[in-house]
């Protein structure tokens, strides 16, 4: 499947809907005569995401004086994988001739991913969460096929930038906030984040390999805030885990914040999309 098909649909609601809820897209008959075309420009374009989820902003009451800097996770909060990882994975696999459906890994990948412990983001690591995510069809997979699924998502077109994301990133730049990205991830993060064309607008991207310390441990957090010169509590991290970001950044001392793509409802610490972050920060 092509780059340009896999962002195709002929259900066009549910493709936009999905991508900027963060959950991905696994639309039927992309191949069988498409109905509409719905191109990533148009995705990358749609920066409200309250809009389409029609969220009132009465629904949150979360907001932070005094920030000075924001900082950012970036898998599920900034990008997502595309069309999913599922997809992904078995268009792969189906490159040394073994068929897998993409919804069966997806749920595999899940438990996968539910159940790591102490994961290291090394390849071995992630070759082990590839494996599993197969379940039984795992242990036929060739050694040749985990360095190619590996490479693959190191490219953009492995990934969506979630539609709310640049708007948000322009309007906070413009008050003169200080941005920064703190990512559990591996050496393949920044180049991918310039592929996006995302680099460029954080001041510095902390990447727990380069760190050697994962989130929700407070060394990252702290690496950031000091290289950032910025108090922790003039600090506010944005994230979609509530282990990793949420009590991570707030057992450093920072402020911290959830993006709950998808929900009607949200904590006192949760906002429906990036898109209301702009209003959350007062006072700057």
């Amino acid at each position: 499947m092509t780059a340009s098909a896999r962002r195709d649909a002929n259900d066009p609601e549910r493709f936009f809907r999905d991508n900027m809820e963060g959950r991905p897209y696994c639309g039927v008959g992309i191949g069988q005569g498409l109905k509409v075309r719905c191109s990533l420009f148009m995705i990358l374009r749609c920066g409200r995401l309250l809009a389409a989820l029609q969220v009132s902003r009465q629904t949150w009451r979360v907001k932070f004086e005094g920030i000075r800097a924001v900082t950012f996770d970036v898998g599920g909060t900034l990008i997502n994988p595309w069309p999913s990882v599922g997809q992904i994975y078995s268009d792969v696999a189906a490159e040394f001739g073994i068929e897998a459906l993409p919804d069966f890994i997806n749920m595999g990948f899940k438990e996968a991913w539910k159940s790591r412990h102490n994961f290291d983001y090394s390849q071995e690591g992630w070759f082990e969460i590839v494996r599993a995510s197969f379940r039984e069809q795992g242990e036929i997979l060739p050694e040749e096929y985990f360095p190619r699924v590996y490479e693959r998502f190191a490219k953009a077109d492995a990934w969506i930038v979630f539609g709310d994301v640049l708007r948000t990133l322009d309007e906070l730049a413009a008050r003169e906030l200080k941005l920064a990205v703190i990512s559990n991830w591996d050496d393949r993060l920044i180049p991918l984040l310039s592929e996006l064309g995302l680099r460029s607008r954080f001041e510095e991207v902390f990447v727990s390999c380069n760190v050697g310390f994962t989130k929700p441990s407070t060394v990252i957090f702290e690496q950031a805030v000091r290289w950032l010169k910025v108090p922790a509590n003039e600090v506010l991290h944005v994230g979609d885990s509530q282990v990793e970001d949420y009590e991570g950044a707030r057992e450093f001392g920072m402020n911290s914040v959830l993006v709950a793509r998808g929900r009607r409802t949200f904590a006192d610490h949760e906002i429906p999309s990036l898109s209301a972050l702009p209003d959350a920060i007062t006072g700057s």
